[in-house]
């Protein structure tokens, strides 16, 4: 059986959690707690020498980290994923997005205020990952304001690696009032087939 390590309320965790609920694949979960430093332990730097989550045990012995590449892993061969060539690079691009633009900006933002309780020496840090988070929302709503999902007009993995963050971005103190086309997104994500919550 797959095994997952991770934080329940960690987007990155979430994501694999969303796919795994989709695809029907069964799996345990393992919490680590980042902030009593348990992923700086010897056992998990063996799984993952970079002491990030999640981690994917896919058999004992062999690790997968980096959500992205946990979600590509997982969804190979399923409808998470296109079979066409420039519909499977698409679904790439806006992970790579995600990982590079969105991501370090908008989860940031929600960890110096949901993990850190937003201790007034990070304010300088938070306003400009929020101001940043909106670049990466505007980029987002101008894109979808013509599309029902990220890439090949169908639900991906893109879609599963946007969603986690954005959809708790207000608990960054990032507000998605102004960005009509993500909030349609967003439910749109929600009703499809074997959603299920972060802490569900």
């Amino acid at each position: 059986m797959l095994r997952v390590y991770g934080d329940i309320y960690s987007g990155n965790c979430f994501k694999v959690k969303l796919v795994l609920h989709q695809l029907g694949l069964p799996y345990e979960w393992k919490s680590v707690d980042i902030l009593k430093k348990e992923t700086r332990a010897p056992a998990f730097l063996a799984m993952n020498p970079r002491g990030q989550i999640p981690v994917l045990e896919i058999e004992p012995g062999i690790f997968l980290p980096e959500s992205n590449a946990i979600l590509h892993y997982l969804a190979d061969g399923s409808d998470l994923l296109p079979k066409d060539r420039l519909q499977r690079a698409q679904v790439l691009q806006w992970m790579f997005f995600e990982q590079y633009t969105h991501e370090p900006n908008v989860a940031t933002a929600r960890f110096i205020v949901r993990y850190l309780g937003r201790p007034p020496e990070r304010e300088e840090i938070l306003q400009r990952k929020i101001a940043d988070g909106h670049e990466a929302l505007r980029v987002m709503d101008l894109h979808l304001a013509t599309r029902s999902f990220f890439a090949a007009e169908r639900y991906s993995i893109a879609d599963i690696a946007l969603y986690a963050y954005t959809h708790v971005a207000a608990e960054g103190g990032i507000d998605l009032s102004a960005y009509a086309s993500v909030r349609a997104w967003l439910q749109r994500v929600s009703s499809q087939p074997g959603y299920v919550g972060m802490d569900g």
